[in-house]
This record gives C-alpha cells, sequence and structure tokens, in this order.
C-alpha cells in the first residue's frame, strides 16, 4: 500500500456529524497510531524540506497538530489562526462562510512579517472558506501564501477548486466523494 492510501485508510468516516447528512472525516485515528502519524507528517517534512518556507501557519484547531510539528521538524516557526476572541495581543482579523453557517478567524498582528514565505495548513478543505480567511490575514499582514496545505480534500464541496481559482496553490494527500 503506497503512502497516500495507507493515511487514507486510517481516517474514520462518522456518518450524519454534525448534523444529519454529513459525512465527518475524522484524523484522529492518523494522531493515535505513532507510525500513521510519522507517515503523514513525513509527506508535508518532503514537500516542504527543500523550499524552505519561513513559517507555517496553522489553521484552529486540528491544522494546529499538523503545522507545529511540521515547523518543528523544518526548523522555522509556527503561527496559530485562532478563532475569534482566543489570542491575547492585537489582531486583524476575518469573517467568512462554512458549510454550516460563518465564523471569524483571528491573526496576532505581528505573527509574521512582510515577504515572509509561508505555508497555511488545516487537516481539512471543504468549502474553503477557512483556509481563504486564513489566507486574507496572512497577506494583510504583507506575508506571501506560497500553498494551502491538508491532509483531505473534499471534492465535491468545490472549496479547493475556489481556493486554486484565487491563485492559492494546493497540495491535498487523500480526497473524499462526499461531504
Amino acid at each position: 500500500m503506497d503512502d497516500r492510501a495507507y493515511i487514507k485508510s486510517h481516517i474514520r468516516t462518522v456518518p450524519d456529524w454534525p448534523e444529519p447528512g454529513v459525512q465527518f472525516r475524522d484524523i484522529t485515528p492518523l494522531l493515535q497510531s505513532p507510525k500513521v502519524f510519522r507517515v503523514l507528517i513525513d509527506q508535508f517534512v518532503h514537500r516542504y524540506f527543500d523550499t524552505r518556507p519561513d513559517v507555517i501557519a496553522g489553521l484552529d484547531a486540528r491544522g494546529f497538530i499538523i503545522g507545529s510539528v511540521l515547523a518543528y521538524e523544518l526548523n522555522i516557526g509556527f503561527v496559530p489562526i485562532r478563532k475569534k476572541g482566543k489570542l491575547p495581543f492585537t489582531t486583524v482579523e476575518e469573517t467568512y462562510e462554512l458549510e454550516y453557517g460563518s465564523a471569524t478567524v483571528e491573526l496576532h498582528t505581528d505573527a509574521v512579517k512582510a515577504g515572509d514565505k509561508v505555508v497555511l495548513i488545516d487537516d481539512l478543505i471543504a468549502t474553503g472558506g477557512t483556509m481563504m480567511a486564513g489566507k486574507r490575514l496572512l497577506e494583510r499582514l504583507g506575508a506571501q501564501v506560497i500553498e494551502g496545505a491538508a491532509i483531505v480534500e473534499l471534492p465535491e464541496l468545490k472549496g479547493a477548486e475556489k481556493l486554486r481559482a484565487s491563485g492559492l496553490p494546493l497540495f491535498t494527500l487523500v480526497s473524499f466523494e462526499g461531504h
């Protein structure tokens, strides 16, 4: 089995959560197994080892898990993009539409410097709203988002398509039909 199939085989589908008709793609089994987690992280490390971004930005909350470990392995900084009201310092914020409503994310105003090359990471791309909001925040502070990355893409929801159309290169490991 190749690495991507191995990773996909460890993603649990939870039907009808958080609402009827949704097939929730749960990455926690990937994190529970040291071997699977290492294979997962290695996919991203190998992707960015030579391009060496200046910083990894992780989207709240599962993007923190992958992003912080990736930043550690690449020996670069990690920046959290959090849900509104969770950061203690001066922030910029961006409101966006989700599959189930709307939300706001924030970033410290000193999180990145103008010209920083950033990889923006999350666990999953559904409608693309969260990643687009993160991209906008980073760009407002002068950073260059060189790529968006995620473990899972849900093509039916067209989020990855919207992100690519906005000019954001994307790297995803697996996709699932349905949502």
